[in-house]
């Protein structure tokens, strides 16, 4: 059978081929892919000069990020000596390739000897090394565009399987090619220093964005950059009433831009709550329009906080996290947005119209995976609400109506990825009118805070007011002398270890999330 290809010449492989049609499709617009050729040879030669180079840029390069490829095989046996722990020069390199059959290919011993000869030393490699990379994202970014132009032109390709695809390509580049570079030490203490510094002039004791709840905010210092906090709850608990109240205490009273993703009403109804608590107006009358004069008078004049507040809401169905992702950088570029609230979990989607691949439980891991990342990225929280399971209301008895993190739908990765776990529960809801010492349990909501990684937990009393939809400080008046609920509380029952002598409407215990790694239940 005759064969395409010389003696001596190596079938291209994937990498190659899909090089080769980049090339083409360059080429046939005038222009030459993006490539270093001189430093690929610059760096191929130190590494072979220097023993101690490869462990600068060994993180940074891949043989496929090397334009020619007979630098891609040169750098492949560079990097079996490596995981051998053989040392790297040019006559080990040579034996390397002579034994992977690729001497010839390169140009044999003659062409390693002058790659050394074009570099005088080492100093440079990683700066070199990162040129080489971006270079090959280039390049990737011009194929993936490439190929999603001619697709989008094919009448029987499938629109959503297309965008699927795009995601999927842009998202793999930036996973594998960009990465965060590990600090010195000297760096972090700097950057720590000025942190203490500038929270050294805050008098209120809040170091994140504020939720507008003032025992809440105790514990919390607000809600910390880079956090993600899961709040959950069963139905009718006012989960989007607490995040609505959060996010217009955050928004009207300090001033801080908040965009929330409202995945399960309209912009318009998510409005109209707002409209009811800032108003004071029963929401029922809102819905229906069926208001008095004097009613409106009294809508007009205090709606226009809300009116000029940073608030931002996105009521996008089935989002899914490579348009979330894409958004929230948009959004911290145009409005320098200070959090980020998604109403709610189970309601995106992993991948472009719901077509994740696996169950649904490995689909929610990566979406709450993806929340973490997107906060970390972007450096700010993201409030994220959550359904609980049915095994709350199976539960016997007073307390047993109270959430735990095992109630959590999907809750392994939730719990894991998440820095904060809060908990909603009105007592009234399941008939308990009053608790054991007496007090009125009408209209009280408690927030849980269940797992707090980088702080205490504890039970925050918050005060639920139904008709207008929202929540707000509970009247100190509903509080025993010295705050807290009491040891004989249900709550008490709940968190039997915790110090009742702290100021507020709260109850403290030290944190248990440092006893635990990552991967273990804390409870």
């Amino acid at each position: 059978m005759s064969s395409d290809y010389e003696p001596g010449q190596t079938k291209p492989n994937n990498t190659t081929s899909r090089k080769n049609r980049l090339s083409n499709t360059i080429s046939s617009m005038g222009k030459i892919p993006p490539q270093a050729v001189d430093l690929e040879e610059a760096v191929l030669g130190a590494l072979m000069l220097e023993k101690d180079a490869l462990s600068s840029v060994i993180d940074i390069l891949k043989p496929e990020l090397f334009y020619q490829e007979a630098h891609q095989k040169i750098f492949e046996a560079i990097h079996l000596l490596f995981q051998k722990s053989k040392p790297v020069d040019i006559l080990t390199v040579t034996s390397e390739l002579r034994q992977l059959g690729h001497l010839e290919m390169v140009g044999g011993a003659f062409y390693i000897t002058n790659l050394t000869n074009r570099v005088a030393s080492a100093a440079n490699i990683e700066f070199h090394a990162r040129i080489i990379s971006q270079k090959y994202i280039q390049r990737e970014l011009i194929r993936i565009s490439t190929e999603i132009i001619n697709n989008a032109y094919e009448d029987t390709t499938d629109i959503f399987d297309l965008l699927d695809h795009a995601e999927k390509n842009l998202f793999d580049i930036a996973q594998n090619n960009l990465r965060r570079d590990t600090q010195k030490m000297d760096e972090i203490i700097r950057q720590s220093l000025a942190t203490l510094e500038e929270l050294r002039s805050k008098t209120d004791g809040l170091t994140g964005v504020p939720s507008g709840f003032t025992a809440l905010d105790r514990i919390t210092g607000g809600w910390q950059k880079s956090d993600l906090v899961i709040i959950a709850a069963r139905p009718a608990m006012g989960k989007t009433a607490f995040v609505l109240s959060c996010a217009r205490n955050a928004a009207v009273d300090f001033k801080k831009a908040v965009v929330v993703f409202s995945l399960e009403m309209s912009s318009v109804q998510l409005v109209n709550r707002l409209i009811s608590g800032e108003a004071e107006i029963e929401q029922e009358k809102i819905r229906k329009g069926n208001l008095q004069e004097w009613e409106w008078q009294q809508l007009h004049s205090k709606i226009g906080n809300l009116t000029e507040a940073p608030l931002l809401i996105d009521d996008t169905p089935a989002l899914n996290i490579f348009e979330f992702r894409a958004k929230c950088r948009r959004l911290k570029s145009q409005y320098d947005i200070q959090m980020v609230i998604v109403d709610y979990l189970q309601l995106m989607h992993g991948k472009g119209e719901g077509k994740g691949g696996g169950n649904r439980e490995q689909e929610i891991g990566s979406i709450s995976r993806a929340l973490k990342s997107v906060a970390k990225e972007i450096d700010i929280p993201v409030l994220a609400l959550s359904q609980l399971s049915r095994a709350v209301e199976s539960r016997p008895g007073v307390n047993g109506k109270r959430p735990q993190l095992s109630d959590l739908r999907e809750s392994g990765s939730i719990e894991q990825d998440a820095d904060m776990v809060l908990f909603l529960y009105r007592p009234e809801y399941y008939g308990i009118t009053e608790d054991e010492q007496g007090r009125s349990q009408i209209g009280v909501g408690e927030v849980i805070i269940a797992k707090h990684r980088n702080g205490e937990t504890g039970i925050v009393p918050l005060r639920f007011i139904g008709k207008f939809v929202k929540f707000g400080d509970l009247e100190e008046d509903f509080m025993p002398p010295g705050g807290g609920f009491g040891n004989d509380s249900p709550a008490s029952g709940m968190y039997p270890s915790q110090d009742f002598d702290k100021p507020g409407n709260v109850i403290i215990k030290p944190s248990r999330m440092d006893d635990f790694s990552d991967d273990d239940p804390p409870f």
